[in-house]
């Protein structure tokens, strides 16, 4: 039998959720998380090989670039050889005012555009097309907007992603629901547009969340994890979670990624 809990876990289990909820959530940015949460990284380095692929590209397209920093660090890390055209998209207003003030020193432009609309740019505008997590890739705008030759690159989520936390939540949920995000039907897909793929990679990778603030606040950043989350509806989960990581230590869960190259035929 476990002896009683000291009654200040109650106020720290509060004080923790209010600090989750009170963390802002625009960009990519996840340095809050250090000594919070951890998250084992691909192998590729997606970041730096996106930035190999700037050097070599004329005109660029990062799609649903968030805040702008993955396309920020690659652009600095390709210069002086940067694209002379280098344009991004993003749907969320407070990750369009982070992205245009972060890429303004690169000659970015910051284009609104909804997630689900045709990206309003002239057919093969781009050499190169990215993206680092697009919700859903739009595979035939992908293939209208590459030029004869040009590349899409980006890294995408894959299947059951931070599973073990999301039904932590909501409990059970079908296969069939993460199946749209399966390297080999994304692949199939991106071969009905047209494109040829040169490569796609996947890796499983270990997550760890040391106390519920860093469990708050990745579920309000990551909306799709959750939809709908809120502390007050999920406030008694929460604190089970909350007393789980007291006893056991951190909640483990894993990520899938996969790397995604392909590119549009020549003739």
């Amino acid at each position: 039998m476990k002896e009683p809990r000291p009654q200040h876990h109650t106020r720290a289990f509060d004080d923790l959720v209010a600090e989750g909820a009170a963390v802002p959530t625009e960009g990519w940015d996840f340095s809050w998380f250090e000594g919070r949460a951890t998250e084992a990284r691909p192998s590729w380095g997606y970041a730096s090989s996106l930035a190999e692929r700037l050097a070599r590209s004329t005109a660029a397209l990062d799609v649903q670039t968030g805040g702008g920093e993955v396309l920020d660090f690659a652009l600095r890390r390709a210069a002086p050889e940067a694209p002379a055209l280098t344009v991004a998209t993003e749907g969320w207003p407070p990750n369009i005012a982070k992205a245009t003030a972060l890429l303004r020193p690169h000659a970015v432009a910051v284009v609104a555009s909804p997630e689900d609309a045709p990206l309003p740019f002239a057919d093969g505008a781009f050499d190169l097309v990215s993206s680092r997590h697009p919700v859903s890739p739009h595979w035939a705008e992908i293939a209208r907007l590459l030029q004869p030759g040009g590349t899409y690159f980006a890294q995408h989520v894959g299947p059951r992603s931070v599973f073990e936390l999301v039904e932590y939540f909501l409990g059970p949920l079908p296969q069939e629901q993460s199946a749209a995000r399966r390297p080999d039907r994304e692949r199939a897909d991106a071969e009905a547009a047209g494109l040829e793929v040169v490569e796609v990679r996947a890796e499983r990778l270990r997550m760890e969340f040391y106390d519920i603030a860093a469990v708050v606040h990745f579920l309000r950043k990551v909306v799709w994890m959750v939809p709908g989350f809120t502390v007050e509806e999920y406030r008694p989960r929460l604190r089970a979670l909350h007393e789980q990581i007291q006893i056991d230590g951190p909640f483990v869960a894993h990520s899938t990624r996969h790397l995604f190259e392909a590119r549009k035929p020549s003739a």
